[in-house]
């Protein structure tokens, strides 16, 4: 029997997928695998037996992948499953920043009792009308699953797009309309568009990459859509160009002391993934990735470890070695079973920066003996028998 815990509420729709196999226990020392939304994992004992972590949701900031991976534990996430949801709030945000409807609507509030407001609107209206989006230059920055969506659906409404993402993989380019135009320097995207909405994850090389500098480039009146992360914007800065007239609107999903409230700023609560949609989709992709782990061994949208499949096994045995990414791992393996007088039917190997995954499909079944010496091997990290 296979358990798993959830440190935060997990949608039915996805918990449902587990088959009888599945026990759900409470405490996390009991678990071989966990569901995680937004739960701090930092500062958590991470129980020997545990096997892998599934993000329902994209960001993994709450998650020690590095600790993780030293104690052979895969982490996944579920990219694109929310994709949909955020890529909606953009362009939400973007009529936002364009036309002053929130300001509109609070006038209208503020008027409710006034026998004349029809009349009243039709001289007041002007101070919200704002311009439209259609011929305006939207600049992306990160055409992953979200930036394709938000791509597409802004030169359906007439944008002019501009891509930037110098790492796009070969299935998102695919999937990307043929009218938007891919920009090879980031600053290109300053220096021209109208709108900009970042889209990449947050790494030591993307923190507060929208800064001061970045800002100076950009065109007056610019309107600035977050929805990635808070920290992928310098927002002092931010909300300095918002004083001073430079930035014309931030629109940004991640509320917080610096931007709550500052002039110009349109500041959501965290809403992009945050619909039933996205949680059901999520939910349900993460708990797919977890049983094809725990049964097959196999690894789609990890974080730690390499994406790695053999498909199902249709030999005597299979086994799953974490390991380092480290020289002659996979031949000091193959060297034992060798010896063992076992007969390799299938393999692959794949390594992600520092650590490795190998999955054997064996010929016959592996003993105790063998598989302590395989459990030996400097740099093996977790050795586990799917079959």
């Amino acid at each position: 029997m296979l358990k798993y815990t959830c440190l935060n509420p997990i949608s039915s729709v996805g918990l449902v997928q587990f088959t009888e196999g599945y026990e759900k226990v409470d405490n996390l020392e009991d678990a071989d695998a966990v569901l995680v939304r937004s739960a701090a994992m930092h500062d958590l004992e991470l129980p020997e037996r545990l096997e892998a972590i599934a993000r329902a949701g994209a960001g993994v900031n709450n998650i020690p992948l590095g600790k993780c991976a030293d104690k052979g534990i895969v982490v996944f996430n579920t990219p694109g499953a929310n994709a949909n949801g955020v890529k909606e709030l953009v362009i939400a945000g973007m009529l936002l920043a364009s036309r002053d409807i929130i300001g509109g609507v609070n006038w209208v509030q503020s008027e409710r009792q006034n026998d004349e407001i029809a009349k009243r609107a039709e001289k007041e209206k002007k101070k919200f009308a704002g311009c439209e989006l259609m011929g305006k230059k939207l600049g992306i920055i990160g055409l992953g699953a979200i930036g394709i969506q938000v791509a597409n659906a802004a030169e359906n409404l007439g944008m002019d797009v501009y891509g930037y993402d110098p790492y796009i993989s070969v299935d998102a380019a695919w999937k990307l309309s043929k009218g938007v135009k891919h920009i090879k320097d980031v600053n290109e995207i300053y220096r021209i568009c109208d709108y900009i909405t970042i889209h990449v994850p947050l790494l030591d090389s993307t923190k507060k990459m929208i800064n001061q500098e970045a800002i100076d480039m950009m065109k007056d009146g610019v309107v600035v859509l977050n929805f990635a992360r808070d920290l992928l914007v310098d927002e002092e800065a931010m909300v300095h160009s918002l004083k001073i007239g430079k930035v014309k609107k931030y629109v940004c999903d991640f509320p917080n002391p610096v931007t709550a409230g500052a002039k110009d700023a349109i500041i959501i609560p965290h809403l992009g993934a945050s619909t039933e949609e996205s949680e059901d989709n999520c939910a349900k992709m993460a708990v797919q990735e977890l049983m094809e782990y725990l049964e097959n061994g196999n690894i789609i949208n990890s974080v730690n470890y390499p994406n790695c499949s053999l498909g199902e096994c249709t030999h005597e045995s299979r086994i799953a070695i974490n390991h380092r990414n480290v020289k002659n791992m996979l031949g000091q393996f193959t060297d034992i079973f060798a010896s063992a007088d076992i007969n390799i039917a299938n393999m692959v190997n794949k390594s992600k920066g520092d650590y490795a995954y190998s999955l054997f499909d064996l010929d016959s079944v592996i003993s105790e003996e063998v598989l302590e010496k395989v459990k030996k091997v400097d740099g093996v990290l977790k050795v586990r028998v799917i079959k």
